[in-house]
C-alpha cells in the first residue's frame, strides 16, 4: 500500500510538467502577440502576466507564497544560469574574433520558416520557445541529479525530468525550416546540451572547493568556463540548443521568476524596510538605465539604439534589455553586439563577487575596495566615451568603445549603488536585492538566488527583482520609439527621465 502511495505521488509530480508547460509557454506566446507589429519587447508583457498569475494563484488559494505547490515552475525560475551560459559562450566567440582580427561568419545550417503560426510568432520561433522550455528543465534536472544536493519535492524524479526534457528538446525541430544537414544539426544540439551540463557541473565543483576560502557563486565560474569555451570554439556554428536558448531562454526563465515573484507580493509588503528597497529598485531603474544613456548621449554624442541597447544591456547586465537584444527585438546590430557586451563586464565580476562574498560574510560592505572599484570604473567609462565619440560609425571602433563602457559603467553602477545604500537605513542583507533590482542585474540576481545574502534574500529576490520591471513600460517605450524613428533615441526625454530617477533615488535612500 505504501509503495502504491509513493507511485501515485511520483505520477502527481510528473503532472507538474504539463501544468508548468501550459502556464509558461502561452504566457510567452501571448506576450509576443500583444507586441506584434510594434518595436516593443514581449518581456514587458511577460512581466505583467507573470506577476498577475503568481498573485492570483495565491489569492485564490491554489498555492502559497513561493508557489511550492508548483515545484517545476520554481525549477524553471532557478535555471537563470543556463540561459546565461549560452550568452557567455556566444560572447566568448565574438571576443575571440575581435581580438584576433578574425571577423568570421559561422555558417548557419538553418533557414527558418517565415510562416506565422500565432500572431507575432512564426512556426520556427514557436518550436524554439517550446524547445527552450524542454532544455531548461532537462539540463536543470540532469545537473541536479549529478550534484545531488537538492531537497525539492521533485528530487526523486530528477532523472526522469532530465530524460523528458532532453529527449523533448531533441525531437522538437521545425519540419518547415530548411536544414542543410539534419543529422549533423541534431548531433550539434546534443553536444551543446552535454557541454552546458559539463560547464554547470565544473562550476559547481570549483565553487564548492574554494568555498572555505571565499564563497564565490557558481555563476562566476560558469561564466569563465563558458566564455573560454566560446573563445576556443569560435568557429562553432550554432545547433538547436544554443539557437533556442539564445532566442527564448531568458523570456522563459523570466516568466517562471515573475510567477514566483508575483506569489510573494502580499508577503513582501508586510516586511519592515521593504518599501525602501522597492522604491530604490523602482527609481534606480530610471537613474542607472537612463542616466547611462544620458552619459552616452552627452559625452559620446551617440543616440542610436545600435550603441545604446547593447551598451546598456552589458553595462548593467540588464536582464530585460539583454533578452530584447538577443531575441532581435532591437535590430540585428544590437543582437550581434549584445553577447559581447554581456560578457565583458563579467570579467569584472572577479571584483564584484569576491568583494560581495567577503562583505556578505562580514555583514557590511567592504568600503575601501568598493571605492577603488568605482574609481577604476570611472576611468574606463571616461576612456570609452572619448573613443566612442571619435568612432565615426566605424563598427569595430564602436564595439571596442562599448566594451570599455560596459565594463566601466558596470563597476560604477554596482558599487556606486552599494556605497549609496550604505548611507541609507536599508539593512545590508537587503542591499544586494535592492541593487540587483535597481539595475536588473542578472548575475547579481543569480548569486542572490544561490544564497549569497542568505536564505531570506534568496526567497524574496524573485519578487524584489520583478517589481522594478513595472518601470519597463518606460524603458521599452523609449527603445520602441527609437526603433520607429530610425534607431534614434529622443534626447530631451532621456534627460528628463534621468532627472526623475535622481530625485526618486535620493528620496528612497534618505526619506523612507
Amino acid at each position: 500500500m505504501e509503495l502504491m502511495v509513493e507511485q501515485f505521488a511520483s505520477l502527481n509530480l510528473l503532472n507538474q510538467f504539463w501544468i508548468t508547460l501550459f502556464l509558461i509557454i502561452p504566457m510567452v506566446l501571448i506576450a509576443r502577440t500583444v507586441v506584434a507589429g510594434t518595436r516593443y519587447s514581449p518581456i514587458l508583457i511577460i512581466v505583467i502576466f507573470g506577476l498577475s498569475m503568481g498573485y492570483i494563484l495565491v489569492h485564490t488559494g491554489v498555492a502559497e507564497p513561493g508557489i511550492a505547490a508548483f515545484p517545476m515552475v520554481n525549477m524553471v525560475a532557478s535555471a537563470t544560469i543556463i540561459a546565461l551560459i549560452v550568452s557567455f559562450f556566444v560572447g566568448g566567440q565574438e571576443l575571440r574574433k575581435i581580438f584576433s582580427n578574425k571577423p568570421l561568419k559561422n555558417e548557419d545550417m538553418v533557414i527558418p520558416s517565415s510562416q506565422e503560426a500565432v500572431l507575432g510568432t512564426t512556426r520556427t520561433q514557436i518550436v524554439m520557445i517550446i524547445r527552450a522550455f524542454f532544455l531548461l528543465i532537462g539540463i536543470e534536472g540532469a545537473t541536479r541529479t549529478l550534484i545531488g544536493t537538492s531537497t525539492s519535492s521533485l528530487s526523486d524524479v530528477y532523472p526522469l525530468i532530465a530524460y523528458i526534457g532532453i529527449v523533448g528538446s531533441v525531437i522538437f525541430i521545425d519540419n518547415r525550416a530548411t536544414i542543410t544537414n539534419k543529422s549533423l544539426y541534431i548531433r550539434k544540439g546534443i553536444l551543446e546540451i552535454i557541454g552546458i551540463i559539463f560547464v554547470l557541473y565544473v562550476a559547481y565543483l570549483v565553487a564548492e572547493t574554494i568555498e572555505s576560502v571565499i564563497a564565490l557563486p557558481q555563476i562566476f565560474f560558469a561564466m569563465i568556463v563558458s566564455a573560454l569555451a566560446g573563445a576556443i570554439l569560435y568557429r562553432w556554428s550554432f545547433g538547436p540548443t544554443i539557437k533556442a536558448l539564445l532566442f527564448a531562454g531568458i523570456p522563459v526563465v523570466l516568466a517562471g521568476n515573475f510567477m514566483v515573484g508575483g506569489s510573494r507580493i502580499g508577503e513582501a509588503f508586510t516586511i519592515e524596510g521593504m518599501g525602501a528597497v522597492l522604491s530604490y529598485g523602482f527609481f534606480g531603474q530610471l537613474f542607472f538605465m537612463f542616466g547611462g544613456i544620458a552619459v552616452l548621449m552627452f559625452f559620446a554624442k551617440t543616440n542610436h539604439v545600435r550603441n545604446l541597447a547593447p551598451g546598456m544591456a552589458g553595462a548593467l547586465s540588464h536582464s530585460g534589455l539583454t533578452g530584447a537584444c538577443t531575441a532581435g527585438d532591437l535590430g540585428t546590430q544590437a543582437a550581434s553586439r549584445a553577447p559581447i557586451m554581456i560578457n565583458i563586464p563579467f570579467f569584472g565580476h572577479v571584483f564584484v563577487f569576491s568583494v560581495l562574498a567577503i562583505s556578505a560574510e562580514n555583514g557590511a560592505l567592504w568600503i575601501w575596495p568598493s571605492l577603488l572599484i568605482v574609481a577604476v570604473g570611472l576611468v574606463f567609462t571616461i576612456l570609452a566615451l572619448r573613443h566612442l565619440r571619435v568612432a565615426n560609425h566605424d563598427d569595430a571602433k564602436e564595439i571596442k568603445a562599448l566594451m570599455q563602457f560596459s565594463f566601466g559603467w558596470q563597476l560604477v553602477a554596482v558599487f556606486g549603488g552599494l556605497l549609496l545604500l550604505t548611507l541609507s537605513t536599508i539593512a545590508f542583507n537587503y542591499t544586494g536585492m535592492a541593487q540587483a533590482s535597481a539595475i536588473s542585474h542578472f548575475g547579481l540576481f543569480a548569486a542572490i538566488q544561490e544564497g549569497m545574502f542568505g536564505a531570506e534574500s534568496a526567497n524574496l529576490i524573485p519578487f524584489i527583482f520583478s517589481m522594478p520591471f513595472l518601470v519597463h513600460p518606460v524603458v521599452f517605450f523609449m527603445f520602441g520609439k527609437a526603433m520607429k524613428d530610425g534607431g534614434k533615441m529622443p534626447i530631451k526625454t532621456v534627460y528628463v527621465i534621468s532627472a526623475i530617477g535622481v530625485i526618486g533615488l535620493m528620496i528612497s535612500l534618505f526619506v523612507n
